[in-house]
């Protein structure tokens, strides 16, 4: 077929197709028009959303303040020379333990058995002179009675009788004096306890009068724990007590707890002997001594230690626990409360860490419940569906002895 007549026939199929395509476009547009004049369905209001609560009991709770310290030794004793001499003998082991008495070093004795002879020999003397100013004494005294001899030769004989007991006394003193030298070479402990090294090694020359250290004995079953506190939080307690705030944990109930320089509990509980009655100027705290068994000898003086103090007893402590607490612009502690079915924003005053709860002061009250669980679902003024949280730690579960120091958050 010819090509020229096949054109019109193409072309009038395709001006079909166009029209088609219009009518369709035509009919849709009209479609959705009439869908959107019919009535939109109305949507259901969602329902109160299901928060997990815990209900705020007041509980006793006993307050701890932790504290950092220094552990010393429960006697310290320096092994000094209380003679001149050469040291002969070192007579124990450094490091070791060593008893009370126990000998520790040997100075050469020779000068002083040499005095000590020397004082003996004296006093013998002295004693043979007091016999026979005696004897002449009496002899004296019989023949003054006859007239045989004159007063002043009774009197010169009394005087040389006095003067022989004098002697004898002064020669028993100079014995006296002798020996306790001659034992001051034998140099012994004057406590039990470790003894730390030697200050000096056999053939040095110590003296007294410069004292020479020797070496030092430490007692280290027991030993002291030194710590310091704040005078603010001193008085903040004892305002505490007076205040009913607080109940004393009472006499012989003041125990201490310890927590190494590496992070572990000490097994063995201290109790507080005594706080100093004197504010350091310099620092504004002051100073508490406590006292720890250390049958092993684990803590050393010198150790950085950190001690759990108990502060006594609050009857009526409401806790909160951490996980329902938060912070405001400002950095204020708060926490969402379900008052009348609807969520409500408080501010918190809260003192220290328990455990895992707040000690809280203000803000909430006996048997309300705060959120423990959904907090990111609902927001202050939201309807809620509050339910015992599930398996949420209750408040009451926090373990006092486990809190932080006292003030770290208000």
């Amino acid at each position: 077929m010819n090509p020229s007549l096949r054109s019109p026939r193409a072309a009038t199929r395709r001006a079909h197709g166009l029209l088609f395509g219009k009518r369709a476009l035509a009919l849709a547009a009209l479609a959705l028009v009439a869908a959107g004049c019919g009535k939109k369905p109305e949507a259901r209001p969602p329902g109160p959303v299901e928060v997990g609560v815990i209900t705020v009991s007041p509980q006793a709770v006993t307050l701890t303040t932790e504290l950092p310290g220094r552990v010393s030794a429960f006697k310290v004793a320096e092994v000094r020379a209380r003679v001149n001499g050469i040291v002969l003998k070192r007579l124990f082991t450094e490091g070791s333990d060593v008893k009370q008495g126990q000998p520790l070093f040997k100075i050469d004795p020779a000068p002083y058995q040499a005095a000590l002879d020397s004082a003996r020999a004296q006093l013998a003397r002295a004693d043979a002179t007091l016999a026979s100013a005696k004897l002449t004494s009496e002899r004296y005294t019989e023949l003054v009675a006859a007239n045989a001899v004159s007063r002043q030769e009774h009197e010169d004989a009394v005087a040389a009788l006095k003067k022989a007991e004098a002697d004898v006394a002064a020669g028993k003193a100079a014995v006296d004096a002798a020996r306790i030298n001659l034992g001051y070479t034998t140099v012994t402990s004057p406590v039990s306890g470790r003894i730390g090294r030697s200050g000096v090694t056999e053939g040095a020359y110590v003296q007294a009068a410069q004292a020479t250290l020797l070496a030092t004995v430490q007692q280290l079953d027991p030993v002291y724990v030194d710590v310091t506190q704040s005078s603010a939080e001193l008085l903040r307690m004892r305002r505490d007590l007076e205040a009913g705030k607080l109940q004393s944990a009472g006499a012989g109930k003041a125990k201490v707890a310890l927590t190494t320089e590496d992070g572990r509990e000490y097994g063995l509980p201290g109790t507080l002997q005594f706080a100093d009655v004197t504010v350091d100027p310099g620092t504004g705290s002051v100073a508490l001594r406590a006292i720890f068994p250390n049958p092993r000898a684990e803590l050393l003086p010198g150790t950085y230690v950190r001690a759990r103090l108990a502060e006594g007893v609050n009857p009526a402590a409401l806790l909160v626990p951490q996980r329902a607490v938060a912070r405001n612009n400002k950095g204020e502690p708060t926490a969402l409360i379900v008052a009348g079915g609807k969520v409500e924003l408080r501010n918190l005053v809260t003192e220290r860490v328990i455990g895992d709860a707040w000690l809280v002061t203000s803000g909430v009250k006996p048997g309300e419940q705060v959120i423990v669980e959904g907090l990111q679902k609902v927001r202050p003024g939201a309807p809620v569906n509050p339910v015992p949280a599930g398996g949420a730690k209750q408040a009451n579960a926090a373990t006092p002895g486990q809190q932080a120091p006292a003030g770290a958050a208000r």
